[in-house]
């Protein structure tokens, strides 16, 4: 059975359902590292370092992982990865039902993991435009922002934790069948999926012989030279990196500011993700009836106006209200950066730009969350950088709409 005689509906459903699950898997994997890190170790130092080397593969093998998928079959990149996961996780689950963990098994399990995530992650998102047509892409992107707020915000964390005290092997060995049912329902998707090289590409990188180095090369002059994709790489990066400023602090603004209890502070949670899937809900319609750049201000200005609004409030109704406001905010302009993404870069491209576009948010987030530590120990008040932050948005905004007003962002979005 070729690709194209697979309906549309049932490819992008098998996409989000691998999606689904995998996030899943990574809410689960989040919550339960970190609490078997503090089973087997006091130091505050190495517990610490886990939540840092998160960030690492990406920042170490983002753009590397983003140019082999420029290479081969991105279906089959997403099972690899996935059953990685899966043998990896469910290795850890066997290890410690036998009490033979350490944390340095912790870490090399956990940058495993993250490595292998960023080969699935961005291969599910670059096999978009390959399973659905130019006018669904906007929808698509919704359901994949919408698959990941519920398998992360609303299942993988409370999974994660409830079964981590039932007993500490049984959310690991959870995940692993998690992540394997995410590379079983790819594995069933009949077609290839490896991109064809030649449209927009230079004539070294398109050469049998071409190192994976001349790709990545040749990916990063590709964004610093459109017109569009380095500036709408600029806002993404601005964006992460200015409401992680106000978004690291939100435990100190909930219970200082806010006077809530560590329990209530989960609430903060559940209305993030009710204000994600709303957001998710409305993109596509944002995008048809107000067209691609109002929609980016809009979500923007409203990222920037509810954290202005959340520093100003002490009411904790009124703040989780707003906070789902921005959540919804957030989901809108990711959904629009993504879409953008996926009608501006050539196919054979959009794993190297995809690798570079997120190596700058992921490098972006612990400047910022480091900027909003500095900020609120400066202004003395969480709340304060909560302020901070939505007029940092509100610039981004400014920023946003001076760079592309005069561009289309989703130019063949409905051809």
């Amino acid at each position: 059975m070729s690709e194209q005689s697979v309906p549309q509906t049932r490819r992008l459903n098998l996409l989000v359902g691998s999606s689904a699950f995998a996030n899943l898997g990574d809410g689960i994997a989040k919550v339960a590292f970190p609490l078997l890190a503090v089973q087997v170790t006091q130091d505050p130092l190495l517990i610490a370092g886990l939540s840092a080397a998160q960030f690492l593969p990406w920042l170490l093998f983002g753009v590397l992982a983003g140019a082999l998928l420029d290479r081969i079959d991105r279906r089959k990149a997403v099972v690899v990865a996935n059953s990685v996961r899966a043998a990896v996780v469910g290795l850890v689950a066997l290890l410690v039902h036998l009490d033979a963990t350490s944390i340095w098994l912790v870490y090399v399990a956990a940058l495993l993991v993250g490595t292998a995530e960023t080969v699935a992650d961005s291969a599910t998102n670059v096999l978009i435009p390959a399973v659905v047509e130019r006018g669904g892409l906007a929808g698509a992107n919704s359901k994949l922002q919408a698959a990941e707020i519920v398998g992360q915000t609303f299942l993988g964390g409370p999974v994660g934790s409830l079964t981590f005290a039932l007993f500490a092997a049984f959310p690991f060995a959870i995940d692993s069948v998690a992540f394997a049912l995410g590379a079983v329902l790819l594995a069933v998707l009949p077609g290839s999926y490896r991109p064809e090289r030649g449209q927009g590409e230079s004539t070294a990188s398109t050469a049998p012989t071409a190192s994976v180095r001349a790709d990545i090369v040749h990916g990063l002059r590709w964004v610093r030279h459109h017109p569009v994709v380095a500036r709408l790489v600029l806002v993404a990066g601005l964006t992460a990196l200015i409401s992680e400023m106000a978004q690291a602090q939100l435990v100190l603004y909930a219970l200082d500011d806010l006077g809530l209890s560590e329990a209530a502070f989960g609430v903060f949670g559940f209305a993030g993700g009710i204000g994600g899937l709303l957001g998710a809900a409305v993109a596509s319609r944002l995008l048809d009836r107000l067209g691609d750049t109002s929609t980016l201000l809009i979500g923007l200005v409203g990222c920037g106006a509810t954290f202005l609004a959340m520093g100003l409030v002490t009411d904790p109704i009124v703040a989780g209200v707003l906070f789902a406001l921005f959540a919804a905010a957030i989901v809108v302009v990711n959904v629009l950066l993504a879409t953008a993404r996926h009608t501006l870069v050539p196919e054979e491209l959009l794993g190297r730009v995809l690798g570079v576009w997120r190596t700058v948010v992921w490098g972006s987030l612990p400047i910022g969350a480091l900027l909003g530590g500095l900020t609120t120990r400066w202004l003395g008040t969480a709340g304060a950088t909560f302020v901070l932050s939505g007029a940092g948005m509100l610039v981004v905004a400014v920023i946003a709409w001076v760079s592309v007003r005069d561009h289309e962002l989703t130019p063949t979005r409905h051809s």
